[in-house]
């Protein structure tokens, strides 16, 4: 049995080597992503491992229907980028990996929060500039705010739970409400009610077509003056433009954001020679009411660990019984 797994990053390599060891699998690891061009690589092996923010081609199930592959299994939890209809007319599985670690991204929402609350680009601005003043840039205590969450999946409850170690009142909205939350009375009637309570709103969801652009002009006018706005989820849920006003407007005192929804040219590229040409990101970029990172709340060691191992088992469970725990599409 061999496997062939794509976008493979240095760091992933020695989970590969291990769990090819402990199985006697051989995982034929390559750099770069799945496309059009590489697709035929795939033939004879009996299983595809993916991880890529990219589009997954249709011409890759059309050639493991005839390479008589089974199972894509993908290094990540989104599918936004798989066209689902065309995998299974092909008769491919798609497996998954939904929870290689909710820790991960919640305390990284939250370290981001903290920069926020304690104006540290700001400091670290005048500090660059031999500005050692304090003033006016006073800050804000976490348990002094009301943390609304948007998403209560496994990310979402970690979250929760930190918020609520640190003392903040944590109300959340979710159309699949978890019912421990529930009894706990936690969740709001519906999104308005927290828009107008939350003084902190941090996303833990899905992108999906009805969610698309969820945070927008409307919505933000909805909002408390002065609200913080976290992203580390998908940059699709907010319109870029709208929140940019927001922040120049004051209505969002400030953003943390891991995604952005025109990410893809961008973020893990070397752009160091050509600078980024997308005149909405460098604008962020320079604001200081704005901190960005390059989609990196996932990484962690435990995360990658779990990224890789999770999605080799699934697609080696697949083969052996026609199922794994971890199934998109069969």
């Amino acid at each position: 049995m061999k496997f062939i797994a794509f976008a493979v990053r240095e760091e992933e390599q020695p989970y590969f080597a291990s769990w090819s060891q402990a199985t006697g699998i051989e995982v034929e690891l390559h750099k770069d992503i799945i496309t059009p061009e590489n697709v035929a690589l795939i033939q004879g092996f009996d299983a595809v491992i993916g991880l890529q923010a990219d589009q997954y081609p249709d011409e890759l199930f059309a050639q493991m229907e005839e390479s008589g592959i089974k199972v894509l299994a993908i290094r990540n939890v989104g599918v936004d980028n798989i066209h689902l209809d065309v995998a299974k007319k092909h008769h491919v599985t798609i497996t998954n990996v939904p929870a290689y670690s909710p820790n991960a991204i919640a305390e990284f929402s939250i370290t981001q929060l903290l920069q926020l609350l304690r104006r540290t680009a700001e400091f670290n601005a005048r500090m660059e500039r031999d500005d050692y003043r304090w003033t006016p840039l006073i800050g804000k205590e976490i348990r002094s705010l009301t943390i609304g969450v948007i998403g209560t999946g496994r990310i979402g409850q970690v979250a929760i739970d930190i918020y609520r170690g640190f003392g903040a009142k944590v109300i959340a909205y979710d159309p699949y409400q978890n019912p421990t939350l529930a009894q706990q009375g936690i969740y709001v009637s519906d999104l308005a009610d927290l828009y107008q309570q939350a003084d902190v709103i941090t996303l833990h969801l899905p992108a999906t077509p009805e969610n698309y652009h969820m945070l927008n002009e409307k919505t933000f006018a909805q909002m408390k003056d002065g609200v913080y706005i976290i992203n580390t989820a998908r940059g699709s849920l907010i319109d870029t433009q709208a929140l940019v006003d927001a922040v120049k407007k004051g209505k969002v005192a400030g953003a943390a954001l891991d995604t952005y929804e025109n990410e893809l040219q961008i973020f893990n590229y070397d752009l160091g020679q050509t600078g980024v040409q997308d005149p909405l990101f460098v604008e962020m970029k320079a604001m200081p009411q704005i901190i960005m990172t390059p989609h990196i709340a996932f990484y962690t060691e435990t995360a990658v660990e779990n990224m890789v191992k999770i999605a080799l088992a699934s697609a080696l469970s697949v083969i052996e019984t026609g199922t794994a725990e971890t199934l998109v599409l069969n």
